[in-house]
């Protein structure tokens, strides 16, 4: 079953093992730093034509693929058929199952099947949506550009450094025209668009501080330890669990709100980190169920990271907040808040899901012929929340520099 693994649909036979990945070697690394200069043009460039961009046909609906048909991809998926620009018409992945389940929740009729990721994207669709393990998001997306293909890849962009490497040279490779898009959905909610505004009108004055909670309660300490799996198809089937294919917590679930502190405190990283984390009830899997992290960011800004996964089960606070000297901003999924005064505070909820907003926001870019290529952004938010694991795993200040030399 493992080598089926190897020669199938989600992963090449180098990729089927979970490994840190090659070395990136120094001109490599120039490269990347050539990328950023570059990515920043191809954010600014004007609309290209969609008819100039290979399998999309202008005044047609964008044909959209999923890879991954698990509970992610087929929750994407459903907002796509919602989109009048769009049609899904083809589903991939390497369980049956998946695909039996994925044809009853998604509202879609007859679309073609595949077991072979490499097949789907040799198809005439215009854009593939990528739900996979994340150890997989390099390759997948690599593969994706290369075909030609508009590509939505799902949050984060790898488990490890060499990884997101992989997808920095692979979205820099990315031909003018075509969207390179990361699921990091607050980026497109409404509620944290209206807090950027009030960021961005000076109206916060000088950013002093800033923190993020994500606390939730998903497991009770009472689930029973898990077996490590035998083949690599059983890990695969049980990726959640499993730190070298998710990428642990803070890398996978927490990276939403650290790519929010990206994005509010200067559009940058942070220099450095301090952290610590492990296991306080969690017996299933080989992943961490809490971690703090302090960040520093350019200008001395502090920014803290509190996430955990062992609160009471009702309990949820998921949230961010910017501190300037005149006021301060709260944001979260669900809503957003501007303290101007002890009783003077705007609170309002967004119209629907920032989901919703994410893919649709994609799916309108393909059809309209506007371009975004955030894939080295996306995975400059991956490597932030992997510093913070870094440093919570050893214990100790790890800077930027440290990290990326890390493979």
């Amino acid at each position: 079953m493992a080598a089926h693994l190897s020669a199938g649909p989600f992963c090449d036979v180098a990729s089927a093992r979970p490994t840190r990945g090659t070395l990136i070697a120094g001109s490599e690394m120039a490269h990347r730093d050539a990328a950023i200069t570059r990515r920043n043009l191809v954010q600014a460039a004007a609309a290209v034509p969609i008819a100039a961009i290979s399998g999309t046909a202008a005044n047609s609906a964008v044909k959209v693929g999923l890879l991954g048909a698990g509970g992610r991809g087929t929750r994407l998926a459903s907002f796509v058929v919602q989109v009048p620009q769009a049609r899904l018409v083809a589903l991939c992945d390497l369980f049956d199952e998946r695909i039996a389940e994925a044809k009853q929740r998604i509202p879609v009729d007859s679309p073609r099947v595949y077991k072979d990721y490499r097949e789907m994207l040799a198809s005439d669709i215009d854009a593939v949506i990528i739900a996979t393990p994340v150890f997989l998001h390099p390759e997948h997306l690599e593969a994706a550009i290369k075909a030609g293909k508009h590509v939505y890849v799902e949050k984060p962009a790898a488990v490890d450094v060499a990884g997101c490497k992989r997808v920095m040279k692979a979205a820099d490779s990315a031909r003018p025209g075509l969207n390179v898009s990361v699921g990091f959905q607050q980026r497109y909610g409404w509620t944290y668009r209206q807090a950027r505004k009030v960021l961005e009108s000076g109206r916060l004055g000088q950013v002093r501080q800033a923190e993020a909670h994500f606390l939730k309660g998903p497991i009770t300490g009472m689930e029973p330890a898990r077996k490590r799996p035998e083949t690599m198809l059983e890990k695969v089937r049980d990726w959640k669990h499993w730190r070298d294919l998710y990428g642990d917590i803070i890398v996978e679930t927490y990276c939403h709100s650290i790519d929010v502190l990206n994005w509010f405190l200067g559009d940058q990283h942070p220099l450095k980190a301090v952290g610590e984390g492990g296991r306080t009830i969690r017996k299933d899997g080989d992943m961490s169920d809490h971690v703090t992290v302090a960040y520093e960011y350019p200008g001395g800004i502090q920014a803290t990271l509190v996430g955990s996964h062992i609160t009471p089960p009702f309990f949820r606070e998921v949230h961010e907040r910017i501190y300037g000297s005149e006021s301060m901003i709260e944001m979260a999924r669900h809503y957003w808040k501007h303290y101007r005064g002890r009783s003077d505070v705007t609170h309002a909820e967004p119209p629907r899901n920032i989901d919703h907003d994410s893919v649709e926001a994609f799916v309108l870019r393909v059809a309209e012929g506007k371009t975004e290529n955030v894939g080295v952004r996306g995975a400059e938010s991956t490597l932030t929340a992997i510093l913070g694991r870094m440093a919570a795993d050893l214990g100790r200040t790890v800077t930027w520099e440290e990290m990326m030399q890390s493979a």
